[in-house]
């Protein structure tokens, strides 16, 4: 795993269907990807041997055949499937369909992060045992 940051974007506007941001992050411990699908357009039908995956809907209608029965997903909505499940995604609507796909196998070790009260806080706690910080004020807010 590579230590600092990186940066990309959603690109709802790409001709690709399938566009691996996990690439483009530098992420090595989970899949993430951006699919973007026209009126009519679908994936190929798959499963994973290990791997559950989480399907984002970001905007229109996404249609989700597991196991060949339809489900339907609109924007915001999250669905999980779990490793050994066929499915397979499907834009039936007018609009295009833009989802974020994230993947991963293994078990999730449960909460790693350290929280601070302030910048200049060095000594780190457990998130739970840090309070939210004051909202911020009026003349804070952009404009």
């Amino acid at each position: 795993m590579e230590a600092g940051i990186s940066r990309t974007r959603i690109d709802a506007l790409s001709t690709e269907r399938f566009v691996s941001l996990r690439r483009a992050l530098g992420v090595t411990t989970f899949g993430i990807n951006q699919m973007v699908l026209g009126p009519g357009q679908r994936m190929r039908i798959h499963r994973h041997q290990r791997q559950e995956e989480v399907y984002l809907v970001l905007e229109g209608r996404l249609t989700i055949l597991i196991e060949a029965q339809e489900t339907d997903l609109e924007p915001g909505e999250l669905m999980r499937i779990g490793p050994d499940v066929r499915r397979q995604l499907v834009n039936r609507g007018p609009g295009r369909v833009v989802l974020v796909a994230l993947g991963a196998d293994g078990d999730h070790d449960g909460r790693d992060a350290e929280a601070f009260k302030s910048w200049e806080e060095q000594v780190a706690a457990p998130p739970q045992d840090v309070p939210f910080p004051d909202d911020l004020g009026p003349a804070e807010l952009r404009s």
